[in-house]
């Protein structure tokens, strides 16, 4: 079971999503949680931003997409995953 992680915690990748072109690694905020509308995976929505802290990117992807940050690891804003 994947668990609930709270809404504007930080997050990472865990898959390149590149339609949006956003690397495995790259650090998010969870804005939001939305319903599949045909009953699959839920969707988070994430904003994506760039290491001035400006607002680059908001973008839906499924669950399983994400990870909650992790003690020790430093946030790479657009890298291939964090840094330890």
């Amino acid at each position: 079971m994947v668990t609930k992680i709270k809404l504007y915690e930080r997050v990472s990748l865990l898959h390149d999503v590149p339609e949006r072109n956003l690397k495995r690694g790259t650090v998010g905020t969870l804005i939001d949680y939305i319903p599949h509308p045909r009953g699959g995976e839920i969707g988070c929505v994430l904003e994506v931003f760039n290491v001035l802290g400006e607002s680059i990117e908001v973008v839906v992807v499924p669950r399983s997409y994400i990870d909650e940050l992790r003690e020790g690891q430093r946030p790479h804003p657009q890298g291939d995953a964090a840094c330890l």
